[in-house]
């Protein structure tokens, strides 16, 4: 139960930080806004180096079904184990972005755009293109899992590879979040979309479902991908 507990509390710190970056930065009001790419990109990549070095020894930090599946598919995690996690951190998600939400509570209704609004909570293309969509939400998980694995497996003193895997967040997000914004972690698109949908957000607009299955299953393939070439080639 506490490996759960943990996948829950993770997530849940994940998307509460990464999304109130983005909201800082695309809400009407706000002292940070326009403050840009790198400011939403380091965000989530210095939270996701502190959640792994909370709850890592624990649940060994996934807060990303994609990861979870990729290990079980690889024959490295206990597929029993899986479902559990899975809806842990899809909670954690949903709750993150709730509290985004009440966070910002004044901003919502001062901001005129529906698109920013939903931006806070998800993930959406710059050109909306089914294939080249789900391509780079794969790539970008490709890498993301590949290089976590070599952080992990590598001998590096304690704390390291927390380190090593927040800065390759922030990098990941960095280079590809150009065309889709780059979810690599269906419970971080997913959860806080069904908030958007569920929350009673002013003058909100859809929650755009009909893209909403890519940042799922493209991660999941990517990270599929990245977790069997790393076993069979290391």
């Amino acid at each position: 139960m506490e490996q759960y507990i943990a996948e829950f509390i993770g997530t849940f710190l994940l998307c509460l930080v990464g999304d109130a970056s983005v909201a800082g930065v695309v809400l009407s009001k706000n002292k940070s806004s326009n403050a840009g790419w790198w400011v939403i990109s380091g965000c989530w990549g210095f939270v996701l180096m502190f959640v792994v070095l909370l709850i890592g020894p624990i649940s060994g930090a996934h807060v990303n079904p994609a990861v979870t599946i990729a290990l079980a598919v690889a024959g490295k995690f206990a597929w029993g184990l899986v479902p559990g996690y899975i809806i842990a951190q899809l909670i954690g998600g949903i709750l993150g972005g709730v509290f985004v939400w009440l966070a910002f509570l004044p901003h919502w209704a001062e901001t005129e755009s529906k698109e920013a609004k939903l931006a806070v909570f998800c993930t959406g293309p710059q050109i909306r293109n089914t294939f080249t969509n789900f391509l780079c939400e794969a790539i970008s998980t490709f890498v993301l899992m590949f290089c976590i694995l070599i952080s992990v497996s590598a001998k590096l003193a304690p704390g390291l590879p927390a380190l090593f895997i927040g800065i390759l967040l922030w990098m990941v997000i960095a280079a590809f979040g150009g065309p889709t914004g780059t979810a690599v972690n269906p419970a971080r698109d997913l959860g806080p979309r069904i908030a958007h949908a569920i929350l009673p957000i002013a003058n909100k607009g859809g929650s755009d479902w009909s893209y909403s299955w890519i940042p799922v299953f493209g991660p999941i393939v990517g990270a599929i991908v990245a977790a069997l070439f790393f076993f069979a080639v290391f």
